[in-house]
């Protein structure tokens, strides 16, 4: 039987704690604190994992100062303001020509201005690397849906595409507000059912999609049998397995869900010792697994690893170098090409963010900001069109003439080998 003292030592030599953090915030920060609530659902890191620069282009950070509290105005960046604030027009947009490209961000948030910064970051690395014919604009914003609102209405009046809100609540108020004039791209999730307005695109970093897509991998590989679902009870893992499961049945698979009962982020060494008998007794054919990597590390000490088990992101234990995770060699997870690919043509191409809060769930946001940049940039050459991206977050597919699927994100499959060496699958990117 396992014990909580021995648990603790499969993290040796980890960088920072995990925090299970999709309950809580779109990324958890890297350590062990948590981004706020209203960012919305992402993915629990804290593995700080940031790559060598794989580029020499300079980092956009310089170039932007965040504004006074007060101050809610139009910003030009590079850091030339415009001659009037609080909506006044920004004598850097031009007259015509050109795409106009409004940033919309929680900066001035005291909750939001850390996961605000890095997409950014994101956003204006990726500006730079390809600004031609494009004029962007950094509006700030704070905590309050009116605020967005009321800057998502200034902005849509002079520029031609604007991206944001960041913060859910704010999505979903634009989403129903009618507001919605010029091509929008989102970086969130309303979470409703109801359809987004025809100029409205959500490119946020959704762990239910994530999950479904593990859903169509695993079903590929493994044609027969039942898989075994491992969840927590945290909100997060909730989430995550209910989407598996969804889709699970929707392809007439079979399923068995076990929730692990977790304290301090350790799985009760009981209730793994149970499961071993039952497996035992009565063997699945795979497993797919809701647990971060500390916790899935646990599973597969005490349960072995021969049983394939597949993942999202949040069982990335990441890429710093040094640290092992033979437990997990074998896992299938699904994740951000960003994260699993840094070598890849369509990724190295842009810096390696070097904020002061870089980590891997910083790094995803900062991705998340690169992809917003270049959705935008297409969207201002043709509106109404569709088209792919070969992106850091994945392969993107827009379709603005279809308002049942406007937006498609499929990530990269990769399969652990141990020591930050992850082995592309055959599926995904």
């Amino acid at each position: 039987m396992l014990k909580k003292n021995k648990l603790k030592g499969l993290t040796a030599g980890f960088a920072s704690t995990l925090v299970p953090a999709f309950a809580l915030a779109l990324l958890a920060g890297c350590g062990s604190t948590p981004l706020p609530p209203d960012t919305g659902c992402g993915v629990p890191g804290g593995l700080c994992a940031p790559a060598t620069p794989v580029t020499s282009a300079p980092p956009p950070e310089a170039s932007y100062t965040p504004p006074p509290p007060e101050d809610s105005g139009v910003r030009t960046n590079p850091v030339e303001l415009p001659p009037g604030v609080g909506g006044a027009p920004s004598a850097a947009v031009p007259a015509g020509g050109g795409t106009r490209i409004a940033l919309l961000l929680p900066l001035e948030s005291p909750t939001l201005s850390q996961p605000a910064e890095a997409v950014r970051a994101g956003f204006m690395a990726a500006y730079e690397r390809d600004r031609a014919g494009i004029t962007v604009n950094l509006v700030p914003t704070g905590d309050s849906t009116e605020s967005a609102l009321e800057a998502y209405t200034r902005a849509a009046a002079q520029h031609d595409v604007v991206v944001g809100p960041l913060a859910r609540n704010a999505v979903a108020a634009l989403a129903t507000s009618g507001s919605v004039s010029k091509p929008t791209v989102a970086l969130n999730h309303p979470q409703t059912t109801a359809p987004l307005p025809r100029r409205m695109l959500a490119v946020g970093l959704a762990l239910e999609d994530e999950a479904r897509q593990v859903a169509d991998w695993a079903a590929a590989e493994q044609a027969v049998g039942r898989a075994l679902v491992l969840s927590g009870p945290a909100a997060w893992q909730q989430r995550l397995s209910g989407a598996f499961t969804a889709r699970w049945l929707q392809l007439g698979r079979a399923h068995t869900v076990v929730e692990l009962p977790i304290a301090d982020g350790y799985v009760d060494g009981n209730a793994l010792a149970e499961l071993r008998a039952r497996l035992q007794a009565d063997p699945p054919q795979l497993a797919f697994a809701a647990l971060d990597a500390t916790q899935l590390r646990q599973v597969r000490s005490a349960l072995g690893t021969s049983l394939p088990t597949y993942g999202t992101a949040s069982v990335n234990p990441g890429r710093e170098p040094g640290v092992t995770a033979p437990e997990l060699a074998g896992v299938r997870i699904l994740d951000l090409p960003w994260t699993v690919q840094p070598e890849h043509p369509a990724v190295s191409v842009y810096p390696r963010w070097t904020g002061a809060s870089d980590g891997f769930d910083m790094q995803r946001l900062y991705a998340l900001g690169i992809d917003a940049f270049r959705i935008a940039r297409e969207l201002g050459q043709r509106p109404n069109g569709a088209f792919e991206i070969d992106g850091v977050t994945g392969r993107l597919s827009v379709d603005m003439n279809n308002p049942n699927s406007s937006f498609r994100r499929v990530e990269t499959g990769v399969v652990y080998r141990d020591a930050g060496v992850f082995e592309t699958a055959a599926f995904g990117r």
